[in-house]
């Protein structure tokens, strides 16, 4: 098979599996704002970019958007911005910074970075869409920012950054294995050290472990 025509399967796989994703997993974290849902597609488009960079990650993500914005959004084309927003400042964000420094540190740094500028960038993009297709005053919205909008963003970038250091080695290794990838010539994955990359696991398993706890306490759950 053509390595272009390997890609564009690939690429249309990872659509597919961001949509169900995005179509099963849908979950509020914050009961201050329940119509903020989270799903784990951004995990999927994110490991779409480490593999085949940030214009793939887009492509993925504004295709899987306006699935969604056809079948089962409500929000009609503002969610579709929203969305577009949320995932490409995540996962385009990581896949910059992560084929420049094509390592675990790399990765690492890219979600990071890809964390922060969501949050921030959904802050402001919250504040100025959200009045319009929620009929909220502003200053309601505004009074939502800090306890609402900022720890529902900072809980859903922090789990799918921690999901996507989990899935990333054996998404690949599954997609080496069928061939659809082909094998890393200096195969930079294991340059770094080993240890290091036991450690980047644990801090993973520890902020996955925080983010599902506290969504539990918000919850009342616990």
């Amino acid at each position: 098979m053509d390595n272009k025509v390997k890609k564009l399967v690939t690429l249309a796989m990872f659509c597919a599996i961001a949509y169900a994703f995005m179509f099963v997993g849908r979950i509020p974290l914050v009961p201050a704002v329940p119509f903020l849902k989270y799903d784990p597609k951004d995990v999927v488009i994110a490991i779409g970019g480490f593999l085949f960079g940030p214009v793939s990650a887009f492509v993925i993500s504004l295709l899987v958007s306006l699935i969604e914005m056809i079948t089962v959004s409500e929000t009609g084309p503002i969610g579709l911005i929203m969305n577009v927003l949320s995932t490409c400042t995540f996962a385009c964000t990581a896949a910059v910074v992560y084929k420049k420094k094509h390592t675990i540190k790399g990765a690492v740094a890219g979600l990071v970075t890809g964390c922060v500028l969501t949050t921030g960038v959904m802050l402001l993009w919250n504040y100025l869409i959200t009045p319009i297709y929620m009929g909220y005053p502003r200053e309601a919205v505004a009074e939502l920012l800090l306890p609402a909008f900022l720890p529902f963003n900072l809980l859903k970038c922090s789990i799918n950054a921690a999901l996507t250091i989990f899935l990333y080695k054996p998404v690949v290794r599954a997609l080496r294995k069928s061939g659809l990838v082909a094998e890393s010539k200096g195969n930079p994955e294991q340059a770094g050290s080993r240890r290091g990359s036991v450690g980047v696991m644990l801090l993973a398993a520890v902020v996955l472990a925080t983010c599902i706890l506290l969504v539990l306490v918000l919850q009342g759950i616990i």
